[in-house]
């Protein structure tokens, strides 16, 4: 298995409307940039992710499994984009702040510190524990 980070503005797509999907879960559509549609074609099924609310909030909020691989978005006719499918498995104990992140000198190579704008980007098995260290869990 391996670990992700998938970030939404909670106006657009928050936490809620993805727990309101269920274990049938949601296109992780609209993604139009070519290293985080890379990184979803390299996602199987079962895989996790941290869903990041962006924006104001800034913060990581709970966990997603992919529950399906990559596949045409249905958001538009241009075969260049895909998108996996995502269902909410469970919120984090305590949300983690990008602030927190930063400060946290064992997660300064994590891709979230050094790309904040990736929309779907990769984390470590290591930086995974830490975040979940973090959360309290």
């Amino acid at each position: 298995m391996r670990y992700w980070l998938f970030k939404s503005e909670p106006n657009t797509w928050g936490w809620d409307h993805q727990v309101a999907k269920g274990d049938q879960g949601q296109e992780w559509d609209g993604v139009r940039n070519y290293q985080a549609r890379n990184f979803m074609r390299e996602m199987q099924v079962g895989d996790q992710g941290f869903f990041y609310h962006s924006v104001d909030e800034k913060r990581i909020v709970g966990i997603v499994e992919v529950c399906a691989t990559v596949h045409p978005d249905s958001t538009t006719d241009d075969a260049r984009w895909e998108c996996v499918d995502l269902r909410a498995l469970r919120p984090i104990a305590r949300p983690v702040s990008l602030d927190r992140i930063k400060d946290e000198p064992r997660l300064s190579d994590m891709v979230l510190v050094k790309n904040s704008r990736l929309s779907v980007q990769p984390v470590t098995e290591d930086e995974w524990n830490i975040v979940l260290e973090l959360a309290g869990e």
